[in-house]
C-alpha cells in the first residue's frame, strides 16, 4: 500500500503545509500553481519542509523559470518526463492549455500533444500508471460556469493512465471516473484542500479521499 498526498493550487500560500503532512503520506505530488506568478525563490524552502519524496509539475500561474528551480530542488520535476517507483509510474505535464488571462505558463494544444505523444510512445505499463497534470482533461472536472475548459489533448492521451491527478479549476474539485480512468482534483491547497490517494497491490486498486483541513 502506498499513500500519496496530492496538493495543488497553493498560489504562494503555504500555511497549511504542516497540517497536510500530518496525514503521513509516503510521497507527495504537486499538480501546479505553487506560486502566484512567482516569486520562484520561495519554492526550494517549501520543498525542503517536506520529508518524503516530492514529485511536481508547474501550473499556468508559475513562471516558466520554476522548471529550473524544481530541477535544482529536492523534488523531482515531472514536466515532460516519467519516473518509475516499483509498481507506480508517474508521468507529468505542467502549465495549462490557453486561458483568456495570458498567465505565465500556457501551452497550445499542439504543444501538449507533442509532449504527451513523446512520453507515451515509450511508456511501459505498470500496476499503477499516474498522470500528474495541472490542466484537467477536457470534460473532466473542468467546468467554469457552463463551459468545459480542459485540454482536449490531455483527454486524448489519458487512456494511457489509470489515474489523472489534476487541478487548475478551483470550483470543480472532486473525483470521477471516465472510460475506466480515475480523475481527481483536490481543490486549492491555499484554502486547505487536498487529496489522499491510496494505491493497493493490484491494478486499479485506488482509493481517493478529498479532504479539507
Amino acid at each position: 500500500m502506498i499513500k500519496i498526498l496530492q496538493l495543488a493550487d497553493l498560489h504562494g500560500q503555504f500555511g497549511k503545509l504542516d497540517a497536510f503532512l500530518s496525514l503521513e503520506p509516503d510521497l507527495v505530488v504537486i499538480s501546479g500553481d505553487i506560486t502566484e506568478n512567482g516569486p520562484v525563490d520561495v519554492v526550494p524552502d517549501l520543498l525542503d519542509r517536506i520529508d518524503v519524496p516530492v514529485f511536481a509539475v508547474p501550473g499556468n500561474c508559475d513562471p516558466k523559470d520554476i522548471l529550473d528551480v524544481l530541477e535544482d530542488s529536492s523534488a523531482v520535476c515531472l514536466h515532460g518526463s516519467t519516473i518509475t517507483l516499483g509498481k507506480v509510474t508517474l508521468t507529468g505535464i505542467g502549465g495549462s492549455n490557453k486561458t483568456p488571462f495570458g498567465t505565465p505558463f500556457e501551452l497550445t494544444e499542439e504543444q501538449i500533444e507533442g509532449i504527451l505523444s513523446e512520453i507515451t510512445a515509450h511508456l511501459e505499463k505498470n500496476v499503477h500508471n499516474i498522470l500528474v497534470t495541472h490542466a484537467p482533461p477536457e470534460g473532466t472536472l473542468d467546468r467554469v460556469g457552463e463551459a468545459h475548459v480542459g485540454s482536449p489533448a490531455i483527454r486524448k492521451f489519458m487512456k494511457h493512465f489509470d489515474l489523472v491527478c489534476t487541478a487548475h479549476i478551483h470550483d470543480d474539485r472532486g473525483e470521477m471516473e471516465v472510460d475506466g480512468v480515475r480523475i481527481v482534483n483536490p481543490g486549492p491547497a491555499s484554502e486547505g484542500h487536498c487529496a489522499m490517494i491510496q494505491l493497493g497491490d493490484e491494478p486499479r486498486d485506488i482509493t481517493i479521499k478529498i479532504l479539507s483541513l
